[in-house]
């Protein structure tokens, strides 16, 4: 076995990895960074650039569909599963192949490939070589979780990463989980032409979002055909001739559905598990999330916890953040911590849902005041003109000090749209002053103001 010294090693090419690589270089730091599959990580690989691209085609598909509403006829509409999955894959691999050059390219940085193995606090062992540094990072993203629901083994299945590899049209595809990944694959591949149901546990889609978004996106997927199995107590799979029986043991409808294939989608788990961290000493918690306090910093001096693998997000921006917090407070002697980080997120159904701060039953459940505003998209000249007026908007403000507590926008352009009172949390504003401001016409956020103005 070799010895190779580094000033850092950072294992896991994700969104956090790449970009503190190149920080700690810049300062003419040491790097070896070690990634055992796909450069870029779950977003580039298995996560937002192919499903998003999925997304803009299933988007396109029905918007031509829709033709007449605008004013013109495009004829049958026939979806090519083949080439809807070469695009998606092609943008991915572009921006894998650019992560990997930039990161082989990088002066200071030395890329290993193969898995990482810690043999100590200060010691990485990948193949035959060990390498040691005083400094550690662990960006090494998560994976779609495998319940243990009965029958689960006993058929084939689908995760986000073996359905974004299909070819082919599902004929029905059964999504279990009615959270965020699970719906965006459902209405995709409805438009797409799949018969879909989806299957979920809890007694509502988005069980985290309030009642009246919940309802709002349920309404949304059933208006296409999609159909909605909620109060799944007792999920179990079971082999069928036309594929995979799930058994949902519902209060309404038939007690099982037939469908030809069958996705999971009921949440992720942290790659931690074979990394050897006991080795180093690093604490998990009971789901395999490595414990980090606000600065990122893990219970072992040294190593650090970036992206999903810590649980304090789930997102390629809250990772990313994690890099800015890290290099910040080390290299630009700032102080900067995930508490000061302003939750914000959005579900690519269509019309997107975007989320920020604390919904209103998470208000009222922390004991506060709050005054509430909503507006429907009706009222919104944009969506009106795009012929996209389903969902609405909503504002949740301290009664107290008038302080934006958190928002919602489940329309048109509501994915970007929301960063408006995003930009204003982050600034320390609050309701009055974006009552006050004036917007540009036509814009789905013009609106915004109106809705600040009705807070009671």
């Amino acid at each position: 076995m070799t010895l190779q010294r580094f000033d850092w090693i950072i294992i896991g090419a994700g969104q956090a990895g790449p970009p503190l690589a190149g920080r700690l270089t810049a300062a003419g730091l040491r790097v070896a960074l070690v990634e055992r599959h796909l450069f870029g990580g779950t977003c580039v690989n298995t996560g937002c650039k192919p499903t998003k691209t999925l997304v803009a085609s299933a988007y396109a598909a029905q918007a031509a569909r829709r033709g007449a509403v605008y004013g013109f006829d495009a004829g049958p509409v026939r979806v090519d599963m083949a080439r809807v999955h070469a695009r998606a894959a092609a943008i991915s691999a572009e921006a894998r192949a650019g992560v990997e050059d930039w990161l082989r390219g990088m002066a200071g940085c030395t890329v290993f490939t193969g898995h990482a193995r810690f043999t100590g606090p200060k010691t990485v062992q990948v193949g035959e070589a060990v390498l040691v540094a005083e400094r550690i990072a662990i960006n090494v993203g998560g994976r779609a979780a495998v319940p243990d629901m009965p029958g689960v083994h006993d058929v084939p299945f689908l995760t986000n990463s073996s359905l974004l590899a299909m070819e082919t049209l599902p004929e029905h595809l059964v999504v279990v989980g009615g959270s965020y990944i699970g719906l965006e694959f459902a209405q995709a591949f409805r438009r797409f032409g799949s018969a879909v149901t989806v299957v979920e546990k809890g007694a509502r889609l988005i069980g985290r979002e309030d009642t009246d978004i919940s309802d709002a996106v349920r309404g949304i997927l059933e208006r296409e055909g999609i159909a909605v199995r909620p109060g799944a107590e007792c999920i179990r799979l079971a082999p069928h001739g036309a594929g995979v029986e799930v058994h949902v043991d519902c209060a309404e409808a038939p007690p099982s559905v037939i469908g030809s294939h069958v996705l999971l989608a009921v949440g992720r788990r942290p790659n931690t598990d074979d990394l050897a961290l006991d080795m180093a000493g690093v604490a998990t918690d009971a789901r395999g999330y490595i414990t980090v306090n606000d600065r990122l910093e893990t219970n072992v001096p040294g190593i650090w916890a970036l992206g999903d693998c810590n649980g304090r997000g789930a997102f390629t921006h809250t990772a990313y953040n994690d890099f800015e917090i890290l290099a910040a407070n080390l290299l630009d002697g700032e102080y900067r911590s995930l508490a000061q980080r302003i939750p914000a997120y959005a579900l690519y159904v269509d019309p997107p849902l975007g989320r920020v701060g604390m919904g209103e039953a998470e208000a009222r459940a922390a004991r506060r005041r709050v005054l509430v505003s909503t507006r429907p998209m009706t009222q919104v000249g944009r969506a009106v003109e795009k012929a996209e007026t389903l969902g609405f908007i909503k504002i949740v403000a301290d009664a107290d000090t008038r302080a934006i507590l958190g928002a919602a926008i489940l329309g048109t352009g509501g994915d970007e749209a929301i960063h408006a009172v995003l930009n204003l949390m982050a600034a320390g504003g609050d309701a009055d002053i974006l009552a006050r401001t004036m917007p540009i016409h036509p814009t789905v956020a013009e609106l915004l103001p109106t809705v600040a103005g009705g807070l009671a």
